[in-house]
This record gives C-alpha cells, sequence and structure tokens, in this order.
C-alpha cells in the first residue's frame, strides 16, 4: 500500500492507492463512476452505500462471502488469525473439519481478502481488518434479519437493557462471582463462554435434553421460543446464561456460546474451493462438431421457415403485446414442435432483428426487410448471427407460459421477458463448457453446483441449494437452447462455438462451413405422389416446391406430397401445366411418374373454369351444366347464389370467400379482374419499416472502458488535490474542507490570479458557477483579460476559462502541495 501509518477510514485507505488499484476498483463496481466522484471521500462515500454495497456482496463467488459474513461476526477491527480461525476452527476435533480443508481455507483466504480489499470492502491492514459498516450491517445478525452464517448476536447485545438482578442471578447460577457493575458482569459471562476448559465443565453438567435443545440452535436460526412455563432442560439453560431473553417468548443462542458448540467455526461447510464440473460422457469430437453442424443447419431452416409462414404478414399482435396462447400453438404446429420450443425460435428472431411489429392500425408480426439480406447470406454466416444475437438477448423465452409478479400470463414477443442476468448467465455457463476437454459432456447438477458457487445467492435458499431461483433455471434453459441452436452437439460444446467465443464471428463460420451440407439441385419423385429430396435445396427450388407440394415430414430427408391443392396453388402463382412438367423433369433424378403428370394436367384442365368477379361477387363459367350443378349442391347455401344469366351467378359473398367455398366444394375456380383477365395470386412478401434489433436490458452499469477509467481517475486525484489542498496562509491549519471557501476582495483576487499567471503557479479558488452551486478548485492560470481567466484546471485536468465575478477568493498553495 505504501502507507508509513495505518489508514484510519476507508477514504485514508482508498487515497494510499495508485491509480491502477483505483481503476480496478472503478472497474469492478462501475455504479461508483456515476456521477464521476468529486473526489476520494466521495468515492469512500459512495462506495458504503447500502445499494452499491448490495451490487458489490451479489458479484462475490461463495468462499469471499463466506470471508465477508465471518468478518460480519468478528470484532471490529479483526487481526488476520482471527478471521482465520473462525473458517477453520479452534483446532477440536469434531469429525468434520480437518487436515486438507484447513490448509485449502488458508490457501484461499489470502485471494479472498485481496478480492474484499479491492471492491472496497475491506479495508486495513492484516492486523487490523475492518469491513465497511454497510456490509456488517447487512451480514450481521438480528432478529429481523438474520446472518447467513447462523449466529445471533453476542452476549453484550443479547443482554442490553436487562436488569443487573437478573445479570447477577445467571452468573450464579452460571458459578461466577458476583460483581454490580452490568459491564463487568457481561465481560464474565463472555469470558465463560470463550474459555474452553470452563465451558466445558458446564456443558458436561447440562442435562441429556438441554443438549439436544443447543444442538438444534447451533447451526441457526439461534431463536426459539418459549412458553410462560418452559421446560425443565430450556430453564436450566436459560438460567446460566445459554439461552437469553429477547422478548417474553423469544430467547437466542448468543454468539459466543455458539462458536464454543461449532468448534469456533463461522460456518458449517466452508467452501474455499469451487465445486468441479464432471463429466458424463465423453464423445468424439468430430461427432460432436457434425451434430452441432446438423443442428445449427436446422436451426437455420427452422427460422427462415417461421419468417416464410409469416412473410405476407404474420398473426396479430395482442392488445397487451406478445403472441396469443393460439397464435403461439398455430406456430408450433407449423414448425412441427413444442410450444416451448417454437416460442424459442420466434424470440430467436426477434431478438436477431428479423421479426418485428409492423407498426400499422391492426399490428402484426412480420419480417424485417434485414431478413431479405440475412437470408442471402451462407448458412453458417446465417447461423453466426442468430447465435451471437442469442448470447447477448436479455429475452428469456424459457419464461414463457409463466407468470408475473401480478398473476398475468407471460407471453412470447410479450414486453415482461428481458432478464438482465440472461447473457452474464450464458457467458458463464458456456465458459465452463469451454473449459472442459473437447468432447465432454457435463453433468446439468454439478454446472448449477459450480455457477451456485461463483454467483451464490443470499439467504437460506443459497445454504439449502435451491436450483429454482432465476438464475439456475436461465442456466438450464441455457443448455438446453445450445443444444437446439447447435452451440453444442449431444452434450458437448462444438470447435466452431469455441471459436465464436474466442476469435469472433469470421472464424467461427469458416470451421462452420465445412461441416454444413451443400444444397441440392435434385428432388426423388415417387410413384405415390411424393418428392423426397435427401438434404437442403437449393433456395429457387425449395421455394418453387413448397409452393408446388405440401411438407409431409422432416429430417435427414425432407418428403413433399402433391395435391389438387398445391397443384392449383402453384397454377394460381402463375405457373401453366407445361412450366411445372418442365420443372419437375429438370429436378428429378427418376422420371416424373405417370400419376403426377395426370394430377397437374386434371386440374391444369379444371382450373379456371370457373371465373369469380366482384359484383359484389359473381361466378362465370360457359358450362351451363356447371353452374346447374353449383346451384343445386346444398354446400352452396351459405354462398347465396343466384342466376344472372346461363354462364353467370351472382353470390352475397365477397369474392376471397366464394373463391374458398367453391374450392371447399371440389371445384377449381380462378379468380379474374374488371376486364375478364385471370388474377395470379403470388406469395405476399409483407415486410415491417426498418427495425433493429432489440437493445439488450443491461444488468447494471456498463464496464467503462480503459479511456474512462483513467479520465476517471485523474478526475478524482485532480478533486482530491483540490479538496484537501493546504492554503500557505493556513499552512498550519487543517486541510480545507469542502464547505470552506477562500474569501478575497475583488482586487486581491485580480492582483493574485495575475501574479499567478506571470510566475505560472497554482492557486486554490472558490467559485461559485451559473446555478448557484458552490465548489473549489485548484488552478494554474494561463491569461487574464476581459474580466475572464483562463487556467489549467487541476481538478477538471482541462483548460477552463472562468469569469472573475464568480470567484469568491483566491489562495496560494503551500510549497509542498502544488502539483
Amino acid at each position: 500500500m505504501g502507507m508509513t501509518t495505518p489508514p484510519r477510514t476507508l477514504a485514508e485507505a482508498l487515497r494510499a492507492r495508485d491509480d491502477e488499484s483505483l481503476a480496478g476498483l472503478l472497474r469492478a463496481r462501475p455504479d461508483l463512476l456515476t456521477p464521476v466522484p468529486g473526489d476520494i471521500t466521495q468515492l469512500a462515500t459512495r462506495a458504503g452505500t447500502r445499494a452499491s454495497v448490495v451490487r458489490a456482496l451479489e458479484h462475490l463467488d461463495r468462499f469471499a462471502l463466506q470471508t465477508a459474513e465471518a468478518l460480519a461476526v468478528a470484532p471490529d477491527p479483526a487481526p488476520y488469525e482471527t478471521l482465520l480461525g473462525l473458517l477453520t476452527g479452534d483446532g477440536r476435533d469434531d469429525g468434520e473439519h480437518r487436515g486438507d480443508a484447513d490448509t485449502a481455507i488458508g490457501d484461499a483466504l489470502p485471494a479472498a481478502l485481496t478480492t474484499l480489499r479491492e471492491q472496497a470492502l475491506v479495508w486495513g491492514e492484516d492486523d487490523r481488518l475492518r469491513l465497511v459498516r454497510t456490509a456488517r450491517e447487512l451480514l450481521a445478525p438480528s432478529p429481523q434479519h438474520p446472518s447467513p452464517t447462523g449466529l445471533g448476536p453476542t452476549v453484550a447485545e443479547a443482554t442490553a437493557g436487562m436488569s443487573p438482578g437478573r445479570l447477577q442471578d445467571i452468573l450464579a447460577t452460571a458459578g461466577l462471582p458476583a460483581t454490580h457493575d452490568p459491564v463487568s458482569a457481561v465481560t464474565s459471562l463472555s469470558a465463560l463462554f470463550t474459555d474452553r476448559a470452563r465451558m466445558g465443565e458446564l456443558l458436561d453438567t447440562a442435562p441429556a435434553e438441554a443438549l439436544s435443545v443447543l444442538d438444534r440452535l447451533v447451526w441457526g436460526p439461534p431463536y426459539g421460543e418459549i412458553t410462560p412455563n418452559p421446560t425443565p432442560p430450556v430453564k436450566w439453560l436459560r438460567d446460566r446464561g445459554l439461552l437469553l431473553p429477547v422478548s417474553t417468548r423469544t430467547v437466542v443462542l448468543p454468539r459466543e456460546a455458539a462458536l464454543h458448540l461449532r468448534a469456533g467455526r463461522a460456518h458449517r461447510v466452508p467452501e474455499p474451493q469451487p465445486p468441479a464440473v464432471e463429466a458424463v460422457a465423453h464423445r468424439d469430437p468430430q461427432a460432436v462438431d457434425s451434430a452441432a453442424a446438423g443442428q445449427a443447419f436446422l436451426a437455420v431452416s427452422t427460422v427462415e421457415e417461421l419468417l416464410k409462414s409469416w412473410n405476407g404478414g404474420g398473426p396479430a399482435i395482442l392488445r397487451s403485446g406478445g403472441l396469443s396462447v393460439r397464435e403461439l400453438k398455430k406456430t408450433a404446429t407449423t414448425l412441427d414442435v413444442s410450444e416451448p420450443v417454437a416460442a424459442f425460435w420466434v424470440e430467436l428472431a426477434y431478438a436477431a432483428g428479423l421479426l418485428a411489429s409492423d407498426g400499422e392500425a391492426d399490428e402484426r408480426y412480420a419480417p424485417t426487410p434485414a431478413y431479405d439480406d440475412w437470408a442471402e447470406l451462407p448458412a453458417q454466416d446465417r447461423w453466426v448471427h442468430l447465435a451471437t444475437a442469442w448470447l447477448a438477448a436479455t429475452r428469456t423465452p424459457g419464461l414463457v407460459g409463466g407468470q408475473d409478479a401480478k398473476g398475468r400470463a407471460l407471453s412470447a414477443l410479450g414486453p415482461d421477458l428481458d432478464r438482465s442476468a440472461a447473457p452474464e448467465v450464458r457467458h458463464r455457463v458456456l465458459a465452463l463448457l469451454a473449459a472442459l476437454q473437447p468432447g465432454t459432456a457435463p453433468d446439468p447438477e454439478t454446472v448449477l453446483a459450480r455457477l451456485r458457487w461463483e454467483r451464490p445467492l443470499h439467504g437460506a435458499s443459497a445454504s439449502a441449494g435451491d436450483t429454482t431461483d432465476l438464475r439456475s433455471r436461465i442456466a438450464l434453459w441455457t443448455l438446453n437452447e445450445s443444444e437446439l441452436l447447435g452451440i453444442t452437439g449431444r452434450g458437448a460444446l462444438a470447435a466452431h462455438t469455441r471459436a465464436l467465443l474466442d476469435s469472433g464471428p469470421a472464424e467461427a463460420a469458416a470451421l462452420l462451413a465445412p461441416l454444413i451440407p451443400e444444397p441440392l439441385n435434385h428432388v426423388l419423385l415417387q410413384a405415390d405422389l411424393t418428392a423426397v429430396a435427401p438434404g437442403p435445396l437449393e433456395r429457387p427450388l425449395a421455394d418453387m416446391l413448397s409452393a408446388l407440394a405440401d411438407i409431409e415430414s422432416k429430417g435427414g430427408a425432407t418428403v413433399y406430397r402433391f395435391t389438387p391443392g398445391s397443384v392449383r396453388r402453384a397454377l394460381d402463382a402463375g405457373q401453366s401445366a407445361a412450366d411445372l412438367h418442365a420443372f419437375l423433369a429438370a429436378h428429378s433424378r427418376t422420371p416424373v411418374p405417370q400419376p403426377l403428370s395426370y394430377l397437374i394436367d386434371d386440374v391444369a384442365r379444371r382450373h379456371g373454369h370457373l371465373r369469380i368477379g366482384a359484383a359484389s361477387s359473381y361466378v362465370r363459367c360457359d358450362d351451363e351444366a356447371v353452374l346447374n350443378e353449383i346451384l343445386a349442391d346444398r354446400r352452396s347455401a351459405t354462398l347465396r347464389l343466384r342466376r344472372l344469366a346461363p354462364t353467370a351467378l351472382a353470390a352475397q359473398v365477397d369474392p376471397a370467400s366464394l373463391l374458398e367455398g367453391l374450392r371447399e366444394m371440389g371445384y377449381a375456380p380462378a379468380a379474374e379482374s374488371a376486364e375478364g383477365d385471370v388474377l395470379i395470386t403470388r406469395a405476399g412478401t409483407r415486410r415491417t419499416p426498418p427495425r433493429t434489433a432489440p437493445v439488450p436490458v443491461p444488468e447494471g452499469p456498463p464496464v467503462p472502458d480503459a479511456t474512462l477509467l483513467g479520465a476517471a481517475v485523474r478526475a478524482i486525484r485532480a478533486g482530491d488535490t483540490a479538496a484537501t489542498v493546504v492554503r500557505k496562509d493556513q499552512a498550519d491549519a487543517p486541510p480545507a474542507s469542502s464547505g470552506s471557501l477562500p474569501r478575497t476582495t475583488s482586487a486581491e483576487t485580480l492582483a493574485t490570479v495575475q501574479a499567478a499567471a506571470m510566475t505560472g503557479s497554482a492557486l486554490w479558488i472558490g467559485y461559485v458557477n451559473a446555478d448557484g452551486a458552490a465548489s473549489q478548485r485548484v488552478i494554474a492560470p494561463v491569461r487574464v483579460e476581459g474580466g475572464f481567466v483562463t487556467a489549467y484546471d487541476h481538478t477538471a485536468d482541462e483548460v477552463r476559462t472562468y469569469p472573475l465575478h464568480r470567484i469568491t477568493g483566491v489562495a496560494e498553495l503551500a510549497d509542498d502541495a502544488t502539483s
């Protein structure tokens, strides 16, 4: 630390740090930078605020937190040996904690203390370690806030307010000499509980039932309820001070007695080392990469299929935002996946900026213009885009189907799915997988145990190993989503993911590209009116085939089925029968089956035989018999048709409904324009206005970069110089305080500033800005003219100009205080 005398306050300890150490503090606790503290004293004050300390404690690993908890129940200040004793115990062999465990604690404690010091939670030399007061208040025991260690208050705290007579009774029953001084009585009782030999003798005389009561309280919670007429074992303990009253019905086991029963340990199981991540299987790394690549390609195809299905405008947006349950089920059916998986793909497309609201009055989801650019990229680049968006997204699709704090259902694409911890948890999980040997699939439970050690929970849920907390759930979702997305293969991290984490998108895409199958330009037509695509198809072929046939099954090979409806769909899009025959002949490795040729010709022959137009709507056909057949069909009753002429019928429904109704009756009508031309209907390409991907919700302030840290440290140092500088006229006085401004006349101010500009010396000034805020600064005047002084401001670390009339006064600096 470079200090000649021990620091008396946290501010003094911080002032003694070098710039690199201060920058490390601001990096570890970026909330201290908003706004930049004016000096070291402000920095220390802010570092001790409750909100900042809570945030710092939440970022400690389990052993560092256990160290802080031990300091919270230790004397203040505490020597290093006392702290070590609270973690290792007093050496008594209780069969639980000896040998190698004590050695591990001794080896890990210096690093834990270093972490606590770097984060300004602990200060002082090893012989006088101090936990900052706010942290002590948060971690120290109280009836309203039990200590994480399970220890109760000290004898002095528990007996505060107890009558002297009651204290005398306890001393007499415990066999201690009487004293009329309450302080001496408390000291005597505390000495009894901390004396190993005398405490052992006292407990040897205790009834077995009394020892059972102590066993239930020793590891916490230390509070128990008693009746107005306690049982003899409880009365025996209460009479000897081993249970002290908190209220008329509550007693507590004092800390000194509990520590004796615990063999001096603050924690039942100290955890100096992180638990190891265990493997459930070791697989061939090449098999892992191949499996992950196959899943990566499937992920890209699934997102593309989702957005194609919403190409002409997706589902409507709920008034409260998001997808309705019915629309999510429909999407899951379209993608042939479960609803939670469908929610994941929808949220992934949204996070990647490929999907958004169209912003219309009747709001619907639709692909964004960025989707068209993304669809033209090679498959590996499309996957990198999705994976990068997933890593940074704070959207958590695993919450879909649950409820918020007010009991409202959480919907996919809804407004309440952001969880700021998600990106950090994902990176931590993947970092643990990356630390394993290639091809190693970890045990999820050991991954969760490691994450809980690295970022433990506070309170009982942490000690109980609760796996229902949000961070654990996000970790489990991360493992599942990684497999879906191709981040992992067969449970192990893939090589292209390691490259994405270590080297960036370009390297990841380069490793993934050889593993993705090349798109095919052919299919295998079969006599049962199906076509088999033995692999991924080139995009033009896939688009045309999806218009001509319906997907029947997916997998390693995709099976398409030709139906009258699918062929009619292709004809409606402007294709002719000759076009369809030529297309199939060009792209089939097998001869076009005769049944398929017949199907196309049959549908084409009937296609457009009926014509639908707007009257409200009408049906036109040169064959009167067909119109007679339609009128005679009971199913046409809902269309409310009537004959206008031998070859024309009028309907009371719109053309689209008329088309749909006649198609359901088995006909193949075609829509026509006002001029009588057949209308060609093509797949819509509805797009939203240009949209950016949703911005992840950060977890606390962002980590500052090196430039900002350097500027902040210089500003704090300069402000500290201004706040603690010694003036020549007060060289023997204490340092100036921030509320004490120098006062000089206008003439004295002008003369002093001019002299300083000529000699190049620094001055200490008081300054009041236009808003009336007063401050003190150290400046080096450069030029004085026109009622202004231009000077280098050491406080702001820049050149500034000040109106002389706003300077309350000036003073020269002592020779050893200039900077």
